[in-house]
């Protein structure tokens, strides 16, 4: 089977390929592509000549491996390789499945000889004994779904066209979401039908098996509730009043935080955190739900006219994730940025994101602004749709089909 590369993500793990000191992990939602990442993976070892025998893929949630859910038996499946000479190459797709599978992994990686990758759908996978017993001893690598120039190639790998049009790509991006298995669906309501087993598929297998939820009815509400108003500034207090006000649901603030760390961990949802510019530290309270894939809303919903405020965000949002920046909402007094990016260099992007910036210098203004006053050198972004780049005072206005179709990051360039 041929493997659509997500070169993005590969180039990031290749250096690890050979080290068999460092656990890598690979996490992302359900469906983002982990699988596919990993045989990948394999198939670039099989080409640069390792021999099948050093190479086990182990896919837990598959025929064969599904009664594997003890830690005894996954050392089973795995101590045959004891005997293979050479760097033995360990792929276990959603190693979660198996309870106490965290000593298992630690044990084939002290005894050396291994690269060991594997895969799990929620933050429950960097929780417990990996995070604690092997602080330094893994690497994870986020993954995200299809961003808008993965869709571009993916389609174009699977022999499908493009729009010619890149803001109509956008759209057509926007309402079918990145899930790469939805490219395999032509018409729009497969596609939805497709993501809503996803999320049911997500409740079942990341959420329902590793905590107790004792109101379903509720919790689904609290998800719709943050899906539906992804985007939008809020807190705990916000969420309550509306989920009473509007839809009579009452509940405990510990209640609602718990859901929502739920969604988090599951990756439904990430919270952006306000960030204060002048202190540099972040602010409690009010924050931003950014959801794992546009498709979630879209599922949910029958409407399908775009709110570009909104979705254009997100769209930056899981790019800039995908790039490694750390991300927020920033905030200088009143005044307020859509986002503060950090980079791994640990310095500083501000982006503002709008639809469009042309009609009025009322409208242009309200987006450059906040950015001329901040008064230092880090680079400053201004992303639209499909607008005329402009120039002004040295702010970078990029339309976001050319920023990730092109594969652009978010540091200073020339003009």
């Amino acid at each position: 089977m041929r493997y659509f590369k997500r070169e993005s993500y590969l180039e990031k793990i290749r250096g690890f390929y050979n080290d068999d000191g460092m656990i890598k992990v690979i996490t992302g939602v359900r469906r983002c592509g982990k699988s596919c990442l990993m045989r990948t993976i394999e198939e670039e070892l099989r080409g640069s000549g390792v021999p099948a025998e050093r190479i086990a893929f182990f896919d837990l949630d598959r025929y064969g491996f599904r009664s594997v859910k003890t830690a005894d038996q996954l050392e089973r499946l795995i101590e045959p390789l004891l005997e293979v000479e050479g760097l033995k190459y360990l792929f276990i797709d959603e190693v979660q499945n198996v309870k106490g599978f965290e000593e298992v992994v630690n044990e084939f990686r002290a005894e050396g000889g291994f690269s060991i990758f594997i895969t799990g759908s929620s933050s429950y996978l960097l929780s417990g004994e990996l995070s604690t017993k092997l602080t330094g001893r893994y690497v994870e690598f986020e993954m995200q779904t299809l961003n808008y120039r993965e869709y571009r190639e993916m389609k174009g790998f699977l022999g499908m066209a493009a729009d010619p049009n890149p803001a109509a790509e956008l759209d057509e991006y926007i309402l079918a979401g990145g899930f790469p298995k939805a490219l395999d669906y032509t018409d729009l309501s497969d596609k939805r039908a497709y993501v809503k087993s996803v999320i049911q598929e997500i409740f079942e297998r990341d959420i329902k098996r590793r905590v107790k939820i004792k109101n379903v009815s509720v919790f689904n509400v609290v998800r719709d509730y943050v899906i539906n108003n992804f985007g939008a500034t809020t807190s705990l207090t916000n969420i309550l009043s509306d989920l009473e006000s509007k839809q009579g649901v009452r509940m405990n603030r510990e209640t609602l935080n718990r859901y929502l760390q739920i969604l988090e961990d599951a990756k439904i949802i990430s919270r952006c955190a306000r960030f204060d510019m002048k202190s540099r530290k972040s602010l409690a309270g009010e924050q931003k739900y950014y959801l794992a894939d546009l498709s979630f809303y879209f599922a949910l919903n029958t409407d399908n006219r775009i709110n570009y405020g909104p979705v254009l965000e997100n769209v930056v949002y899981r790019y800039a994730r995908s790039l490694g920046y750390e991300v927020s909402v920033g905030r200088i007094g009143k005044l307020e940025r859509d986002f503060i990016m950090r980079g791994s260099d640990m310095g500083y992007s501000y982006v503002q994101v709008a639809m469009t910036i042309m009609g009025s210098e009322k409208t242009e203004d309200r987006e450059y602004r906040p950015l001329e006053q901040i008064r230092d050198n880090y680079p400053k972004f201004v992303i639209t749709r499909a607008d005329p780049i402009q120039r002004r005072n040295g702010i970078i206005h990029e339309n976001v089909t050319d920023l990730i179709g092109q594969g652009l990051d978010f540091g200073a360039r020339s003009s």
